[in-house]
């Protein structure tokens, strides 16, 4: 299959927070979002205001660097937040039963490069880049499965 890629442009991090909202409300079971980007780009920031978005009671969401898993009860269905920075072995992920919450959930997975062959070919890949501007960022989403194209539609629109 093919790529398919949006680039949005977030000015600051209230942009990106609402990006993140829109793409939350076109989320469902089974959607699966894979945030890379360098330290700082804005990977937990991001999913932690799409998950806030989908809370019927706000609370704390902390990043998952240390609990490597944090599950959420979303308004349709769980959400699962994963850093998977300090994982060795995909073997790893079984055992967190993330390969699982991927068909069941809506599953946010920071550091995705360490899924390996568990990398679903349907998930909605995004890569956040720090620009010039400290509170600048791109966000370029990149997909292979067709379903996300409407999905996606605008997006990035203000």
């Amino acid at each position: 299959m093919n790529a398919t890629s949006l680039t949005c442009h977030a000015s600051d991090p209230e942009m990106t927070c609402a990006i993140a909202q829109r793409l939350g409300a076109r989320l469902g079971a089974g959607d699966v979002i894979l945030l890379s980007g360098s330290v700082g780009a804005g990977k937990t920031h991001f999913a932690r205001s799409l998950i806030l978005s989908l809370l019927d009671v706000p609370e704390d969401v902390p990043s998952p660097t240390y609990t490597l898993v944090q599950t959420y009860p979303g308004k349709s269905t769980e959400i699962w937040h994963a850093d998977l920075y300090r994982l060795t072995s995909p073997s790893e992920i079984i055992e967190l039963g993330l390969t699982e919450a991927m068909d069941q959930a809506i599953c946010l997975i920071e550091w995705p490069d360490r899924l390996g062959d568990l990398t679903p070919a349907t998930a909605l890949h995004l890569t956040l880049s720090a620009l010039d501007a400290p509170q600048e960022r791109q966000l370029q989403f990149t997909w292979s499965d067709p379903r996300w194209a409407g999905r996606l539609e605008g997006l990035c629109d203000e």
